[in-house]
């Protein structure tokens, strides 16, 4: 006959907070070594110097500057200049009844 295996029940270890132990050893390696440890030097690419750049804020003004709205320069009527009375141009309105009108440029 084999002999009878025995069964042992283990117990748990109360388990240890783990993030207070790291915290711990954290700062046993800070006292060790010291918090002062030599900084690596920024290496500069470039033989200007130029400053960080800094927060810059959009304007708030406390009043607007001018004293009405800009008049728009393009209205309904700037749009046809005058109408075109060239030989070609009164061909057309005589065979094809079109009329035919010199446009400002800034008119889309």
């Amino acid at each position: 006959k084999a002999p009878a295996a025995k069964t042992v029940k283990k117990t748990a270890a109360p388990k240890k907070n783990n993030s207070a132990v790291q915290k711990a050893l954290k700062a046993q390696r800070a006292t060790l070594k010291g918090t002062h440890t030599k900084r690596a030097r920024k290496i500069h690419t470039s033989v200007r110097f130029s400053p960080k750049k800094s927060l810059v804020l959009p304007k708030n003004p406390k009043y607007p500057r001018r004293s009405t709205p800009r008049r728009a320069r393009m209205d309904q009527y700037r749009i046809l200049r005058h109408p075109l009375t060239t030989e070609s141009a009164m061909k057309k309105i005589e065979d094809n009844n079109t009329l035919v009108f010199i446009a400002d440029l800034k008119a889309n």
